[in-house]
């Protein structure tokens, strides 16, 4: 029975890994989509989210399984109820690649992104993707260090966030009501997948350790 668990908890892993990564490479695509105005990029983007939602309908089906079929206890309790968490977490990461990509359409042939803000994405999308790299790498070799790592990241993803409201905010802002609300939304499901990647290193954290470390959102 334990080397069965172990097999299924293993298997588990990679394919959260692998889900992670995806998530990863969709963000990658929507950022250049939307710096390019590129509709067959922002199209791959819409029609591959199928493959990722059929994975963590695979990943929550295995989960669940290990809960009902192997009746875990701590340590190993504590390694099936992160491997659910992580799924929504991976999951959102995925929707919100998504979210650009459907900006970038419903905007084409036109760019969503006035050409001033253009700089601030293209290093925002280049942070997302890397931490979606990291979620990958961590949830692989669950190295606490490396997931500790995603925090500082996710520093430099609320800085740009929070420089793009002073632009917003500034009386010179001269792209209307539209551009506006399209730079809100974009830069906030940046900064939202960047959090759900320091949640999967929090999760990896916990299970390793047993000790969960504070919500950067909330610590003092």
């Amino acid at each position: 029975m334990r080397v069965i668990y172990n097999e299924q908890m293993a298997d588990l892993a990679h394919l959260l890994g692998e889900m992670a990564g995806l998530a990863g490479t969709a963000m990658d695509r929507a950022t250049q989509s939307l710096l390019q105005a590129d509709l067959s990029l922002a199209e791959q983007v819409i029609t591959e989210s199928d493959r990722i939602a059929e994975m963590i309908t695979d990943a929550e089906e295995k989960a669940f399984a290990l809960l009902a079929l192997q009746a875990p206890v701590a340590g190993d309790l504590r390694q099936v109820v992160s491997a659910i968490q992580i799924v929504q977490d991976v999951n959102r990461m995925g929707a919100l690649a998504l979210h650009v990509a459907k900006v970038t359409r419903r905007r084409h042939p036109n760019h969503a992104l006035p050409e001033s803000v253009n700089g601030y994405f293209a290093e925002m999308g280049r942070i997302a993707v890397n931490m979606g790299a990291g979620a990958k790498e961590v949830l692989e070799t669950r190295d606490p260090e490396r997931a500790a790592q995603l925090n500082q990241d996710d520093e430099a993803m609320d800085d740009l966030h929070r420089h793009l409201f002073t632009l917003l905010m500034d009386r010179d802002w001269k792209y209307g009501v539209a551009a506006a609300v399209d730079v809100t939304l974009l830069g906030r499901y940046y900064e939202r997948f960047a959090d759900h990647a320091v949640e999967i290193g929090r999760r990896v954290i916990f299970l390793v350790t047993g000790v969960l470390p504070a919500d950067p959102d909330t610590d003092a």
